[in-house]
């Protein structure tokens, strides 16, 4: 249950767009830092996730218990949640570097900058662009940009391949559940947001003024796809609440998928093109992606 929590906490977040405590080096670009970081802790997964797609996981030395993706990166040392790490663990391992969100404990962080230690905090990406951004600042800091920009153009080619066939297409309505108990979705601020309009969808909760929403919203919406994100058991549950509801396109048509919330919502370039794939293939599963 705490993970679901976390998870709709997670996206709520990246809703926000960029808040105070970024890194000033970070804003500014600098390419190249003055001492190549050794000694890495990362409290974040999509952070861990990206550090092994520049190669990075061997000055990698502790993350969060959340970090599991690749399977390698849960048998690094744990040191905690993003909200509860343990500094005296911390100061142990002697990193030299930590890398985190803005979800991080901002008093923890503060007293690990007052201990000497640098912290690199990331906006929370809203948009795809904005995740390949974070990236592209990732690498520069770890010394890795010309890594980054061409895992960044490699991506970008792969996903202007599927915009360029799906645009071809006639568009689907999708609703995208992330959470239940209240209901909630995804609008136009979400980068989620950005899965559904390159695979030719069409959010019909895009323009909500909120992330919470109705039933009876989604009934009048009458989307030709729900995509619920695994909530556990919730998920099963919520889609057989979903197939009461005979009216709905997606419910006729028996188009009602559950994903990977460890994909669909983890922010990397790497999950936003995997996910992407997926969308693409239950909004037209006559593409071969």
């Amino acid at each position: 249950m705490k993970r679901i929590y976390l998870l709709i906490i997670l996206l709520l977040t990246f809703s926000s767009g960029c808040t105070e405590g970024t890194d000033p080096s970070l804003l500014k670009g600098h390419d190249i830092p003055a001492v190549q970081p050794e000694r890495i802790i990362s409290l974040a997964p999509a952070i861990t996730e990206e550090l092994y797609l520049l190669g990075a996981q061997n000055i990698l030395i502790a993350n969060t218990y959340y970090c599991k993706r690749p399977d390698d990166a849960v048998k690094k040392e744990k040191i905690g949640n993003l909200k509860n790490f343990d500094i005296e663990l911390i100061l142990e391992l002697k990193p030299d570097l930590i890398l985190c969100t803005m979800l991080a404990n901002r008093n923890k962080t503060t007293k690990l900058k007052q201990l000497g230690i640098k912290v690199v905090e990331f906006p929370p990406p809203t948009s795809f662009d904005e995740i390949c951004e974070n990236f592209l600042n990732l690498g520069k800091t770890i010394g890795k940009k010309e890594k980054a920009e061409e895992i960044i153009s490699d991506i970008r080619g792969r996903i202007d391949v599927i915009k360029n066939r799906t645009a071809k297409l006639p568009s689907k309505k999708i609703f995208m559940q992330i959470g239940a108990n209240p209901l909630v979705t995804v609008h136009r601020d979400y980068f989620i947001n950005d899965y559904i309009k390159y695979s030719g969808g069409i959010n019909i909760a895009g323009n909500a003024a909120s992330n919470r929403y109705n039933r009876e919203n989604v009934l009048l919406g009458n989307p030709d796809v729900i995509v619920i994100v695994n909530m556990g058991i919730a998920s099963d549950e919520e889609k057989k609440l979903w197939e009461k509801y005979t009216t709905i396109t997606a419910v006729r048509n028996k188009d009602i998928y559950v994903v990977d919330s460890d994909v669909f919502c983890n922010p990397t370039i790497s999950t936003f093109f995997e996910s992407l794939k997926i969308l693409t293939g239950f909004l037209h599963p006559e593409l071969e992606i």
